[in-house]
């Protein structure tokens, strides 16, 4: 009897076998999916070798059998915008239906945490309880691609459609569905948005691997220490080894032999000038390094109440001051202000120790050198300059690296960009650079490579449009250095790329937040330059003025742009312009005085009496007043290329 019971259930098991699915579709084809219009629209999925496959869409049936490998691939014929259909695809023995397809425009929304930033979650938009009560565009779909990396490029990225309705709208990329809305709005068309963003995430994650190894080798030196050979072995290894790294970062030998009593021997210390990313002194390493430096105060100084800041530090710190903790703070984008304690400071000389403890991606205290000082109740003294460090627990000394995105090139692009390169789609928009802030002149080359390398596996010149950074952290009290400005300045030559456009927002970021709320500017501007450049409605200004040429008379500068719209015009009600700055033979740059002349500006300063070079908006967060009649500011430059800045 139990032998019978055994036989029936092998035969019953077989029956299920033999009936199962055979035919597979990749995520992104499911109900409500949109699909781009006036394109073949390439079909594909996965089923048993030799099957034959049918896929009926609308009017269209189209059959096809699948390789000794089981891959299949169709295309359908280009269709114009419309909907809803349904989309059958018939295998021998199992029958898929789509249902609530829509043919419209689709466009792939990509970057880091900006981009990722949705309506409502982690983060909320501005006056977000009345953008998702008003949320009632049905003809807005978003595909969110769940998050992964890989060594090898995937052939597909797990993620569903979302209709935009209040109920779904929340987790749209805020981003993405303002820009969707607009097309929306003028088009009165179906838009489709991908929505394959990862907070954090440098470029170089997003490069396709061929492309990236195309670039000259120290574009490389990064991932030495990544073993592609057999990648699995790598990661392995790799967590034998991040137990090891964890328990000593744990029992950080520098709290144990107290580095931060100002008795502690530094003679052997090296030195490094401050702000900056560690990378740029250590290479590429994260873990726990220890600053310090001596500071004099006069005696009408000491004893008093006193306020220390430090800057932004990446990622967590633990501050000491005369050997007493005053603080620690977590997380990179945070400025680290400090109380002192009047006890706590004394005439002649004082010492201050931070511990730095970075887990990935840059690392160190970073800000601008107007960020780092002491504040007593007579006078302020800056900290910025030369500091002693040591290394007290690296990832480099226990080979290991931290698993994420941005180990090594091309991880992202395989696992969340690889997986739709056959469905065609109307272009891009990208925001992304804030984890590179610091390598801006790698950008200038990071950037276009990455555009030309997605445009080479879509096989055509794919619009591509991104948000300049914006504006962030404390305003300069003098002309200075910024690495933000940089990476602008290298967003800005990527326009030489065709079919590119760049919106500015270096008036609407938020100096104390990473993520600025103000989304609905940010698509709004991206959705004016496709509208233009795309659609081809001219009469949209989707630019705001860009500088064309510069003419000095006597101490004076003339300043022409291009992308004027309807005029120039200041947002200050007594017509000054803020955020110039000049400098002459010296290379000193000074705050500029500047007004409108007609269509010109007209910049210069009591200290600078032959100006031979011009800087706008060029700082981590300018001041911002000068647009278009149209409402689109101008972008920020320099004319110069001097070496401050690298």
């Amino acid at each position: 009897m139990e032998k019978i019971k055994l036989i029936l259930l092998c035969c019953f098991s077989l029956f299920l076998t033999n009936v199962s699915a055979t035919v597979r579709l990749p995520h992104l084809f499911s109900d409500h999916m949109v699909i781009q219009r006036d394109q073949p629209v390439k079909i594909w999925g996965w089923a048993d070798k030799n099957e034959t496959i049918e896929v009926v869409f609308g009017s269209q049936s189209k059959k096809v059998k699948a390789d000794k490998n089981g891959n299949w691939a169709l295309s359908l014929d280009k269709m114009a915008f419309g909907g809803p259909y349904s989309m059958q695809i018939k295998g021998r023995s199992n029958h898929i239906t789509l249902k609530d397809i829509y043919v419209g425009d689709v466009w792939l929304c990509s970057g880091q945490s900006n981009m990722e930033m949705p309506v409502h979650g982690w983060s909320s938009v501005d006056n977000y309880q009345e953008e998702i009560k008003n949320a009632d565009y049905p003809l807005i779909r978003t595909f969110n691609v769940t998050k992964g990396m890989d060594a090898q490029p995937r052939n597909d990225s797990e993620g569903m459609w979302m209709v935009c309705s209040p109920d779904q709208v929340a987790d749209f990329s805020a981003v993405a569905y303002f820009f969707a809305r607009k097309l929306n709005q003028e088009l009165n068309i179906p838009i489709g948005i991908i929505n394959s963003s990862w907070g954090g995430t440098e470029i170089e994650s997003w490069i396709t691997p061929d492309a990236y190894k195309a670039l000259p080798g120290r574009f490389n030196d990064k991932y030495e220490a990544v073993d592609m050979a057999d990648f699995d072995s790598f990661l392995k290894e790799n967590e034998i080894n991040k137990s090891l790294y964890q328990k000593a970062m744990d029992r950080d030998p520098g709290v144990k032999e107290q580095w931060y009593n100002p008795s502690t021997d530094v003679s052997l210390w090296e030195k490094m000038l401050l702000p900056q990313v560690w990378e740029n002194v250590l290479g590429n390493v994260d873990g726990i390094v220890w600053f310090r430096r001596t500071f004099t105060l006069p005696k009408e100084d000491s004893g008093k109440d006193t306020v220390i800041q430090l800057g932004p530090i990446d990622d967590d710190d633990e501050t000491w001051l005369n050997g007493v903790k005053i603080g620690e703070s977590k997380g990179y984008a945070i400025n680290r202000i400090y109380e002192v304690p009047s006890e706590l400071l004394k005439e002649g000389e004082n010492t201050i120790v931070v511990k730095v403890s970075d887990y990935s991606g840059g690392g160190g205290m970073y800000g601008n050198a107007d960020d780092m000082y002491i504040k007593t109740a007579k006078g302020r003294y800056s900290l910025a300059g030369e500091w002693v460090y040591k290394s007290s627990v690296t990832n480099k000394a226990f080979n290991y690296v931290t698993v994420s995105p941005n180990m090594l090139y091309g991880l992202l692009y395989n696992a969340m960009i690889h997986p739709f390169i056959s469905f065609p789609i109307q272009g891009v928009i990208w925001y992304q650079g804030e984890s590179n802030v610091g390598y801006a002149y790698d950008y200038r080359t990071l950037f276009p490579a990455m555009i030309n390398s997605w445009r080479s596996k879509w096989g055509r010149e794919l619009p591509f449009y991104w948000v300049q950074l914006a504006n962030y952290m404390a305003k300069d009290v003098k002309p200075q250095r910024s690495e933000w400005a940089e990476l602008r300045e290298a967003q800005t030559m990527t326009l030489l790329l065709p079919q590119t456009g760049q919106a500015v927002i270096t008036d609407i970021g938020d100096g104390d937040d990473l993520h600025p709320r103000n989304k609905q500017d940010v698509g709004f501007r991206l959705a004016l330059i496709a509208l233009n450049k795309t659609y081809g409605m001219e009469e949209m200004t989707c630019s705001g003025p860009v500088f064309k040429s510069m003419n000095v008379i006597g101490n004076k500068v003339y300043i022409e742009y291009d992308q004027i719209g309807k005029g120039l015009c200041v947002k200050n009600k007594y017509g000054y312009i803020e955020g110039f700055s000049i400098a002459g033979a010296n290379q000193q740059f000074e705050w500029a005085q500047a007004y409108l002349d007609g269509d010109k500006v007209v910049v210069s300063s009591t200290h600078i009496t032959h100006p031979i070079a011009v800087r706008y908006a060029w700082s981590n967060n300018p001041d911002v007043n000068l647009y278009n009649k149209d409402g689109l500011p101008a972008a920020p430059f320099r004319t110069d290329n001097w070496e401050d800045s690298k």
